[in-house]
């Protein structure tokens, strides 16, 4: 049997056993207002993860819809994000890592290492207080900020031909997604990192699709138990990410496919930005009342 079979399957489990543990997780705890989210919440879920399927990116995308409207806290963003968008992650998972080739044991190498990553940096921030996420978030959506601008203005590296690493460069490679799993949690999103990475070690960026849908659909539902138990999650908005993800998903991928998406690239930029400013603004305003 094809090994991406074999990990398509690993795939299902994880996702199967992530949904189980979530529902019970939901019938235990009972959170207030019930789990069903309003509109506004699944047309968010919806689309994000439409652009995500595109290219564009969901976490500092949805991170910024929360601010401008303030649906979440921002001590529970990071959980609702990993939460929320571990189904349609897998759906895009699913899809690239079908149809986009990649040496598989790169794949699995870089996997298993974002999912380590992941793991650790869950425990960290589920436990992190409000003014810690805020200054966290605002540094990453600055970063985010700056790789969309590369990205508009085609400044990412070439890359090479090759599908798969090998030696020191797949070492490296496992070292940085280790990092960026971790980082995941705390809002950051990993798939235009994770596009510089394999251009600069000689890869086809074509290959940080399934590389980077791959290491996430695996690491958000690992990391997601964390938020899960700890209750650091809007539960409301996640189901409203899943559910609106799940649909925008496919249709991304199969109906559009492609959109002239650089003026919304730069309108992304704009307000990333202001979401940025503001959660900085407001962990160095609550340092002064706490001062």
């Amino acid at each position: 049997m094809d090994p991406k079979t074999y990990l398509l399957a690993a795939l299902l489990v994880v996702t199967v056993a992530f949904v189980a543990f979530w529902v019970s997780q939901l019938r235990r705890q009972r959170p207030a207002g019930g789990a069903n989210p309003g509109l506004i919440h699944t047309a968010v879920g919806f689309v994000t993860n439409f652009f995500d399927t595109l290219g564009i990116g969901s976490f500092a995308t949805t991170t910024t819809l929360y601010r401008l409207r303030g649906l979440v806290a921002d001590q529970n963003i990071p959980g609702t994000l990993n939460v929320g968008h571990a189904l349609p992650t897998v759906a895009q998972a699913l899809i690239y890592i079908t149809i986009i080739k990649v040496d598989i044991t790169t794949l699995l190498v870089l996997i298993a290492t974002s999912v380590g990553g992941s793991w650790i940096g869950a425990a960290v921030v589920a436990g992190l207080p409000r003014r810690a996420i805020q200054r966290g978030m605002g540094v990453a959506l600055l970063a985010a900020a700056v790789l969309m601008v590369m990205t508009a203005l085609n400044l990412f590296p070439l890359g090479g031909d090759a599908l798969g690493l090998g030696g020191p460069k797949l070492v490296l490679a496992a070292g940085i997604n280790f990092v960026l799993g971790a980082l995941m949690t705390l809002g950051i999103g990993a798939y235009a990192p994770i596009m510089i990475m394999v251009s600069l070690l000689g890869m086809n960026p074509s290959a940080a699709f399934p590389i980077m849908m791959g290491s996430c659909a695996f690491l958000m539902p690992t990391a997601s138990v964390q938020f899960i138990r700890k209750s650091r999650y809007d539960v409301r908005a996640a189901v409203g990410l899943a559910i609106g993800g799940v649909v925008g998903v496919p249709i991304a991928a199969y109906i559009v496919r492609s959109l002239p998406l650089a003026y919304v690239r730069w309108l992304v930029v704009i307000v990333v930005l202001y979401a940025a400013g503001s959660l900085l603004q407001a962990a160095t305003r609550d340092d002064r009342v706490n001062a």
